[in-house]
């Protein structure tokens, strides 16, 4: 498969920056954004959908970590 032309690539993006709004807008409920996210998955190539639903569910948890701080838990202590 070739790789999509810069017409295509702004098709996706903004494909799926409708979709990251409206989910964003109705707190991640799928059912009022079904049209958007088969607008996305017509709009992108497959590896990019997958790709991009595993970046949102990063940037999401980033963002509460950063809100609500993040404690990494003690490991085992070493010996010397």
């Amino acid at each position: 498969m070739a790789a999509p032309n810069s017409a295509q690539r702004k098709a996706c993006w903004g494909a799926r920056d409708d979709l990251w709004k409206c989910l964003d807008d109705n707190k991640d409920q799928t059912g009022p954004c079904e049209s958007f996210q088969k607008q996305f998955e017509s709009s992108c190539p497959a590896q990019w959908v997958k790709y991009f639903a595993k970046r949102r569910d990063y940037l999401k948890y980033k963002d509460k970590m950063e809100a609500e701080g993040f404690s990494p838990a003690e490991g085992p202590k070493q010996g010397s």
